[in-house]
């Protein structure tokens, strides 16, 4: 008896239309790289422009609103904080950052707060000095010399995070990148003792 295999086989060929959509972008793509008008790391870098200009294809916005506010931090794609405000601006008109606590005291805070199409009013997280220096994020110069832009900008980060992750296409955010790198102690060893030789 032949059992025939029902299992369907998936192409491995790229498909025509993939290739030519790509072939449209790189030509695009050599246009922008030879333009002064954009921002350096992407100057005589093709390559570079075809990441922004299908960046901004699903993001359904303008290549160079993508190469303004996007460039790279320690070899990570980072979006400004800038822009991160205002994709959500563009989801919730009405979100605007809110201030807390004293200036230039540990409790100075920002926490965004916006209304949503059907009338509910969201706030993202508080952000603070005192969390930023807990984080460890105060060694950045900007923490230091622009305080209450990078509580805006980080506060931000957290709302777009929770309330509309899918307009950061999982790249981060001005900061993140920096923080990120931050070097972590590792744990100390349980059993260090017992893998020395009497």
């Amino acid at each position: 008896m032949i059992i025939e295999s029902t299992q369907e086989v998936l192409p491995t060929a790229v498909p025509s239309e993939l290739v030519n959509n790509f072939r449209e972008c790189y030509k695009l793509a050599n246009v922008f790289a030879k333009s002064q008008l954009i921002p350096s790391q992407y100057q005589n870098k093709p390559e570079n422009c075809v990441i922004a200009i299908d960046l901004a294809n699903r993001m359904n916005v303008s290549p160079m609103m993508v190469m303004q506010g996007l460039y790279v931090v320690k070899g990570k794609p980072t979006w400004s904080g800038q822009s991160c405000m205002s994709f959500i601006r563009a989801k919730y008109v009405s979100a605007n950052p809110v201030y807390t606590g004293t200036k230039g005291t540990e409790t100075r805070g920002c926490y965004i707060k916006a209304v949503t199409s059907e009338g509910d009013v969201i706030e993202g997280t508080e952000v603070t000095i005192a969390m930023a220096k807990a984080e460890g994020w105060m060694s950045n110069s900007k923490w230091k010399n622009i305080p209450e832009l990078m509580l805006a900008y980080r506060a931000a980060a957290f709302f777009a995070r929770v309330y509309c992750p899918e307009v950061l296409m999982g790249i981060f955010i001005e900061g993140e990148a920096e923080d990120s790198t931050r070097k972590i102690e590792k744990a100390p060893d349980m059993f260090g003792d017992a893998n020395e030789q009497p």
